[in-house]
């Protein structure tokens, strides 16, 4: 770790970075990242991604997706922070992106040196733990740039807190 980002971590609270969409394991990413922010004094950063489909040989239609898509990531992370400030009374980073998932959670990760910990749900589906965990702590798991934490979409809220 560099010299800046380890000065920059001393100075600053670590950012637990929670992924908004709208799979039910999000809701108990949500509640462990925002009750372990609330007990370290860390703060909870919320990302959204706005995945539109690729409709380039008609521009005009590609054009109203993207700006559909961008709009329903405004609600679904909207609706998140209101969840994190009533249950905890912070406020959330706020930030909207376009693109693959992956990857973009990666490079939010790698040009923000205060997110600290990515906080995933899981699944409690018979096809596995979600695309999401999947895709991150299977391959991309070992190159990751923080540490993961994985919450059992199982868990109760109850739960959830007495672990947080």
């Amino acid at each position: 770790m560099s010299q800046i980002a380890r000065s920059s971590r001393d100075r600053f609270p670590r950012k637990f970075l929670v992924v908004v969409d709208k799979t039910p394991e999000c809701r108990v990413a949500l509640r462990f990242a925002t009750r372990r922010a609330q007990h370290t004094g860390g703060r909870v950063s919320l990302v959204c991604i706005a995945e539109a489909a690729d409709y380039q040989q008609w521009r005009g239609v590609e054009e109203i997706m993207r700006q559909e898509a961008h709009e329903e990531a405004e609600s679904a992370i909207h609706a998140a922070a209101k969840y994190v400030n009533e249950l905890s009374g912070l406020f959330p980073e706020l930030v909207i992106v376009q693109g693959e998932a992956a990857a973009t959670i990666k490079n939010l990760i790698e040009s923000d040196p205060d997110m600290s910990i990515l906080v995933l749900g899981a699944a409690t589906s018979r096809d596995g733990p979600g695309p999401l965990v999947s895709m991150i702590a299977g391959a991309q798991s070992g190159n990751f740039p923080i540490p993961l934490t994985i919450v059992p979409g199982r868990l109760s809220d109850a739960d959830i807190d007495a672990l947080a």
